[in-house]
């Protein structure tokens, strides 16, 4: 009986172990302006986390970024919210939502965003960029 007692919490622990090493991730988000020829207009980013926590922006310049890390959890779902401005277009997007992008970004875990005159491109390898939507 002691066996399977052992067996049992050598188990749990294991299970515990591997489900904090597979919850407990960094993911690194970022957004580049992406336009040509702006350089009197930014794009003005601003972002916050869907638990309230507002992590703040930044007006970006041609080719300029704006960048943070997403820290995960095993009962966390983290999500990040960003408005973009540019001229009269504003737009509210997911920058980040862990359901969506836990595979998305890749094995190095980015999420890069580069935003053009024309939409949204995303990138989790800064090569390959894909229009996932446009300002509508």
């Amino acid at each position: 009986m002691k066996k399977y007692i052992v067996l049992f919490i050598l188990g749990l622990v294991s299970y515990a172990a591997f489900l904090n090493n597979f919850a407990n991730k960094s993911y690194d988000v970022r957004i580049i302006n992406g336009f040509t020829n702006n350089s009197s207009l930014p794009l003005v980013v601003w972002c916050s986390s869907k638990d309230g926590g507002d992590i703040g922006g930044r007006a970006l310049q041609e080719r300029d970024d704006y960048s943070w890390s997403v820290k995960t959890g095993l009962w966390k779902t983290p999500q990040f919210i960003c408005t973009i401005k540019w001229d009269s277009k504003r737009i509210k997007f997911d920058a980040f939502w862990l359901n969506r992008d836990r595979y998305r970004c890749g094995n190095y875990r980015q999420c890069v965003w580069l935003v053009k005159e024309d939409g949204f491109y995303f990138s989790n390898d800064e090569i390959t960029w894909e229009r996932d939507f446009s300002w509508m």
